[in-house]
């Protein structure tokens, strides 16, 4: 089924006779080159010994190549209306489980602890590019027990989650993307591999997943710290803190001072470990 759905006349077919239309409120544009789909799967650890969760199964076109891979794919879609086309063209893959939930709703923990017992998990998946974001955070948040997330998404998104902390790509998703895993792009993915084709570019980026996490006095705090000062990015970071969180200017200072931060510095120019020390000085 892989090939001739990667050819547009057959997937109109299907989806006309399943009464599909396209929904922009959904982000949806399927993947349908049978050609990137094999390098994502190789890429997202799709392998024996291995279970793949997949967010947004679309036509199910990257599913099949996981399924060829891994032990047990679990394909989490949210649109009813896909379900049933799903059960269709995803009929060969036996190892497969298609969800419709919301994932951002969804006990993440619970599916893995229920569907893999005794594999290691990883997330391979086409990400609706409105929600890239929200979605990635709860996958990091959650400290989910998988090995890597391996995601298709918006080329200036894919930059923006693989920069450098401190440097002027970077933003509060880039600094979350780097304090739980490494992350880098692996390759382009251009406009016309999907349906319909959208008006920018994609990448596909890799997460590894870090078994130890950086130490900061409260993670809580440093997040809301971070979040807050990359609201007022182009402020300096004093103002920025001050702004965002309300703090007394004199302490922020004091902090700031104490973290070996130049006053005159601004919140995207700061390093992993600058924000850290930050955080913990603001905390104390």
């Amino acid at each position: 089924m892989t090939q001739s759905l990667s050819n547009p006349t057959v997937i109109k077919e299907i989806l006309s006779r399943h009464g599909f239309t396209f929904s922009k409120k959904l982000g949806q544009n399927f993947l349908i080159d049978s050609t990137v789909c094999p390098r994502i799967a190789e890429a997202g650890n799709a392998r024996e010994g291995y279970g793949i969760i997949e967010i947004g199964a679309g036509m199910g076109v990257l599913t099949v190549e996981l399924s060829k891979r891994a032990d047990k794919v679990v394909a989490i879609e949210v649109d009813h209306r896909l379900i049933e086309v799903l059960h269709e063209t995803l009929a060969d893959c036996h190892n497969v489980k298609v969800v419709e939930a919301d994932v951002l709703k969804l006990d993440l923990n619970k599916l893995i602890e229920n569907e893999f017992p005794g594999l290691k998990v990883a997330v391979c998946s086409n990400l609706p590019y409105y929600i890239t974001s929200p979605i990635l955070m709860k996958l990091f948040e959650s400290r989910l027990p998988i090995e890597s997330i391996t995601a298709l998404v918006q080329k200036e998104a894919g930059v923006r989650l693989c920069a450098p902390v401190g440097t002027r790509e970077a933003g509060a998703v880039t600094v979350a993307a780097s304090y739980y895993s490494e992350g880098k792009i692996l390759f382009p993915v251009s406009r016309g591999c999907f349906m319909p084709s959208p008006n920018v570019d994609s990448c596909v980026v890799k997460f590894d997943m870090r078994k130890t996490l950086p130490e900061v006095k409260s993670e809580d705090f440093f997040f809301k710290m971070v979040r807050g000062m990359f609201t007022q990015r182009r402020k300096t970071t004093v103002n920025a803190i001050c702004g965002s969180l309300g703090m007394d200017k004199a302490a922020v200072t004091e902090a700031m001072t104490e973290a070996g931060i130049a006053l005159n510095s601004r919140p995207e120019q700061l390093k992993m470990d600058e924000l850290i020390a930050l955080s913990d000085a603001l905390y104390r």
